[in-house]
């Protein structure tokens, strides 16, 4: 069982991060904050030569019924998006909300883990 899903794209990085955010708004996401890992890290004076973008996204509606279930499923909370290259090539991905939130033992946690997930992936699919 792995604990990410990633997909591979011929986009640059600027071009899927744009693509994702639309298809994440389709789905009623928003990107809460968004960051390059390599900019902070510059910032900080450490050279880091890489782009790697990182994105908290949330449904409000998703965000509201998966905490009234458990409390515990905030340590999970926003959902965290990634988009890197890596010898020339373009990825994105996320923890999966499903493995996650299956380290809290309650069924209907785990069944809105999995809704948001297929819809996180949708995204993800119609974004490469």
């Amino acid at each position: 069982m792995s604990f990410d899903y990633t997909i591979e794209s011929n986009k640059k990085p600027a071009e899927l991060i744009e693509a994702l955010e639309v298809e994440l708004k389709e789905e009623g996401f928003g990107v809460l904050w968004s960051f390059n890992v390599k900019d902070k890290l510059e910032e900080k004076g450490l050279d880091f030569s890489d782009n790697f973008h990182i994105l908290e996204v949330c449904n409000p509606h998703d965000a509201k019924e998966i905490l009234s279930l458990s409390k515990l499923a905030g340590y999970f909370l926003p959902c965290k998006v990634v988009v890197y290259e890596d010898n020339g090539k373009t990825f994105a991905g996320m923890p999966q909300p499903s493995t996650l939130m299956g380290f809290i033992d309650d069924e209907k946690v785990q069944a809105a883990a999995n809704k948001v997930e297929k819809r996180m992936i949708t995204c993800f699919e119609k974004a490469k």
